[in-house]
């Protein structure tokens, strides 16, 4: 688990594809590895990846051709800057939101526009997320816990502080740069537990607009 809340800004440094899986070097910057061992979890961009090698400047990590299909790793070159933080411990503040690392889509940002000292980003998430985004609620894009401050169909709306862009990747992003995406935990259980007996149905998946009207969550 992660709390959204990146610890450094790395880059890259090495990629070696094993017929289909890779093996992602990462170069971690600032991020303080003492208490980092072998077979721990580390967030890059929001995807969960298991350290495999610690070779003292970052880690090693595979990714499997899955993951790599779902989420935008596969897009990573050498150089590529990468959000990074270690797995939350019990004794972690929890300043974002709990954050699983397990990518639910892939968005695309669909403009990007000064605001001030701040950004507002348009971003366009798959249609079968758009019923977990809300307006105030909490997102993760590519690993960074934030808060919709809009929403529009399957699209939504971030205001980007001058401190989120200088600590991320998000002063990178242009119109039409892939972001990795997880929808808050919250709404994936109450989903769930709307469905009520019908959860353990073969083929249950979600609950109707006409389920969450009768439960008050919308109008």
């Amino acid at each position: 688990m992660f709390t959204g809340i990146i610890e450094s800004i790395g880059k890259i440094n090495s990629i070696e594809d094993l017929c289909g899986d890779i093996r992602l070097g990462v170069e971690t910057g600032k991020l303080d590895l003492s208490d980092v061992a072998l077979g721990d979890s580390i967030a890059v961009n929001g995807v969960c990846l298991t350290a495999v090698e610690l070779p003292g400047n970052g880690f090693v990590a595979d990714v499997s051709g899955e993951t790599l299909s779902l989420t935008s790793l596969g897009g990573l070159k050498i150089g590529s800057p990468v959000n990074l933080e270690k797995a939350l411990t019990l004794a972690t503040r929890l300043g974002g939101h709990l954050v699983s690392g397990h990518v639910d889509g892939l968005g695309t940002v669909v403009s990007r526009d000064e605001d001030a000292r701040s950004v507002r980003f348009v971003i366009e998430a798959p249609k079968e997320l758009a019923r977990y985004i809300a307006h105030k609620g909490s997102i993760t894009v590519d690993g960074t816990s934030l808060t919709v401050n809009g929403v529009d169909g399957a699209r939504f709306e971030l205001n980007i502080v001058p401190h989120t862009l200088q600590e991320t990747i998000m002063d990178t992003y242009q119109a039409g740069s892939k972001v990795n995406l997880e929808v808050d935990l919250v709404a994936r259980y109450l989903e769930r537990l709307l469905l009520g007996d019908k959860a353990a149905e073969s083929g249950a998946k979600g609950v109707t607009r006409e389920q969450l009207l009768k439960a008050g969550f919308i109008e």
